[in-house]
């Protein structure tokens, strides 16, 4: 039995040592700024979370992720986990409460309840005339906007680890996560990959909230992020690529598993951003599947990922 089921992932957590870089990229690849300190860059999406990436100041280092604990009295209980720091008062912008975890990798887990939350920042999108409904935007000229994607809030994090049975283990035993796919190769015993879902009963989730790869490096292979519509991928790539200063990673093309519209993008230092839009929703009664290598770890439509995205880890 899982120790908790925590709701939905938080923000994942870096270090840079130049924030200005950092925000200029973040700005860019859609988030706004909630707040700054000498120390620390939160940055926020379009829906009221406070924030959903934090990066501290220093050497380069992915830190680890945050995810929301569903109760105070969940917070409490994992408190309680033989190595967890007991229940903090978190001392940065949005407050509220924590708990900090050390997962197989050495990564930091933060459980976290209370953070304040802000009011969304409104979207103008269009609609699409379609096959089945062909006069949604009747008489109504599309033009979309030049700029930066919209980002909305984070949905993922993925991690490449030589010990992925552990990690696995760890956070479905921990934090209450189940599988949507495990990925095989070869033979079914021979997991090399595992998506895996928040559990909320009958409420509708995305279909994974970590991808875990296994893998011989150790580290984040990326953080991903929703944003508005399918065209707002589209036209954050356009928005990113002019600049001639960011590196393109892989994209833009639709996932098998989780079935997102993606594109990648890796920050000045190389930890990698997805756009995505248009996720499989699921709940628990949606139960679990066992799929080869060959068939998911491939695009709809799109490039095959790159040797260089596969195989990408930020320590």
């Amino acid at each position: 039995m899982a120790c908790i089921k925590v709701a939905d992932m938080a923000y994942g957590r870096l270090k840079a040592p130049d924030l200005d870089l950092m925000e200029e990229f973040l700005t860019r690849f859609g988030m706004v700024r909630s707040e700054r300190t000498a120390t620390a860059l939160y940055m926020r999406g379009t829906d009221s979370p406070h924030h959903i990436h934090v990066t501290e100041k220093g050497e380069p280092k992915f830190v680890g992720f945050g995810y929301y604990a569903a109760s105070e009295d969940d917070l409490a209980r994992v408190a309680r986990v033989p190595g967890a720091s007991g229940i903090e008062a978190i001392d940065e912008p949005g407050g509220g409460k924590r708990v900090r975890l050390t997962e197989p990798n050495g990564y930091q887990i933060e459980i976290v309840h209370g953070i304040a939350k802000l009011a969304p920042i409104a979207t103008k999108r269009q609609k699409l005339n379609t096959g089945e409904d062909p006069l949604l935007r009747a008489g109504e000229l599309m033009r979309l906007p030049k700029g930066p994607s919209h980002v909305k809030r984070i949905g993922h994090g993925v991690l490449m680890t030589p010990k992925f049975r552990e990690t696995v283990d760890w956070f479905r035993e921990m934090l209450g996560f189940v599988c949507s796919d495990d990925v095989y190769a070869g033979e079914k015993n021979n997991l090399i990959g595992s998506f895996n879902r928040c559990d909320r009963g009958d409420t509708y989730v995305d279909h994974h909230v970590l991808f875990c790869l296994n893998h011989a490096k150790t580290g984040l292979n990326h953080l991903s992020f929703e944003v508005s519509d399918i065209d707002d991928v589209a036209v954050g790539h356009d928005y990113l690529a002019q600049f001639g200063k960011y590196e393109h990673m892989w994209g833009i093309g639709r996932h098998v598993l989780g079935s997102q519209v993606y594109d990648y993008w890796a920050d000045p230092w190389r930890r990698v951003h997805e756009h995505w839009a248009d996720s499989d929703r699921l709940n628990l009664a949606n139960g679990s599947n066992l799929v080869p290598a060959e068939e998911a770890l491939t695009s709809q439509w799109g490039e095959a990922p790159p040797k260089k995205f596969i195989d990408h880890a930020s320590p």
